[in-house]
């Protein structure tokens, strides 16, 4: 592609709600591209490999491409193949491992600089989700190699000592699974109970292994350090060291507010939400756009695939008078 082509629309992010802005955007026969930091649907490919999603395949599908799953719940494995099926149907265009550097404005549209190139654009969308910024817990010890923020699979960890920190559905799988397949496990709770919104199928499971004790449960708890050997937990009853392997930190995720800023998308509220036209989508930028999960700010168990696949229309619609 020309560098000095200009695009009708670039999307930042090639999740499902990516995907299906560049959906929107064929069928309007706009001129997009589609740029990716890592592979495509990068935040599923992150996802523990034996993750079992909350909504039922349909609720996913985008494209109007039939999604198919063995069961009602589909697998990452599923999902993976799913969106792959639906970049190969509609045959869209996108540039992976291409990181977003800056945004400037034009007489006409902006300058688009990545890591490998730079883009002129009439519009964009950005797409990216919040699964690519861990939450730190800014405490000493968090950099050492044994402290894991994402979880793929539970080989590595069998007879090992194993502290998950967090109560969410992310940490209760971890948990479980860990459990299961031979590992000592531990959880660090902040809270005095597990997360409400945690599956309603994994929340009875992993109180029922807390209660018999097969898991070890801190309730009220939070993690003061994190040393080679050991962890030092804060509990009601005082601190407490106990011996460590590993550390899963499912502490959760964050939106990339930094690129947010750097493109010159404003923020705005307690939960740093992006500047918005509630119809459009438009924010402060004019034809910049938010898109996705990312619309939500701090506010992600607000926003899901399923909810926001309109997100597309909104968008596409608007753009085109």
């Amino acid at each position: 592609m020309n560098h000095k082509e200009m695009l009708d629309l670039t999307i930042i992010g090639a999740g499902p709600i990516g995907l299906a802005c560049a959906i929107e955007a064929k069928k309007a026969k706009l001129n997009y591209l589609i740029i990716e930091k890592g592979v495509l649907v990068n935040s599923l490919f992150n996802f523990p490999a034996n993750m079992t999603f909350f909504s039922t395949s349909q609720l996913l599908e985008i494209g109007n491409v039939p999604f198919i799953s063995h069961n009602d719940k589909p697998t990452r494995r599923e999902s993976l193949e799913y969106y792959r099926r639906v970049y190969d149907s509609w045959e869209l265009k996108a540039k992976f491992y291409e990181q977003v550097e800056s945004l400037t404005p034009l007489a006409e549209g902006y300058e688009l600089t990545t890591s490998k190139k730079t883009y002129q654009t009439k519009a964009v969308v950005v797409a990216t989700g919040f699964y690519d910024r861990i939450r730190q817990m800014n405490i000493p010890g968090e950099q050492l190699p044994k402290v894991k923020h994402y979880y793929k699979e539970p080989h590595p960890y069998i007879g090992q000592k194993v502290l998950v920190v967090g109560a969410s559905n992310s940490a209760c799988d971890v948990a479980l699974e860990l459990y299961y397949k031979g590992a000592e496990v531990t959880m660090a709770i902040r809270k005095s109970e597990i997360n409400t919104r945690v599956k309603y199928w994994t929340k009875p499971n992993i109180e029922n292994r807390i209660k018999e004790g097969s898991i070890q449960a801190y309730f009220n708890t939070t993690v003061e350090e994190i040393k080679e050997n050991s962890v030092v937990l804060v509990t009601p009853e005082g601190k407490l060291e106990l011996e460590n392997d590993f550390v899963m930190a499912m502490t959760g995720y964050l939106p990339n507010f930094q690129l947010l800023e750097k493109l010159g998308i404003q923020l705005e509220g307690e939960h740093n939400r992006p500047v918005q036209n509630e119809e459009t989508l438009e924010t402060n930028l004019p034809n910049v756009y938010v898109a996705g999960v990312v619309s939500a700010g701090l506010q992600t168990s607000k926003l899901f695939i399923e909810n926001t696949r309109i997100h597309a229309e909104m968008i596409v619609r608007h753009l085109a008078g």
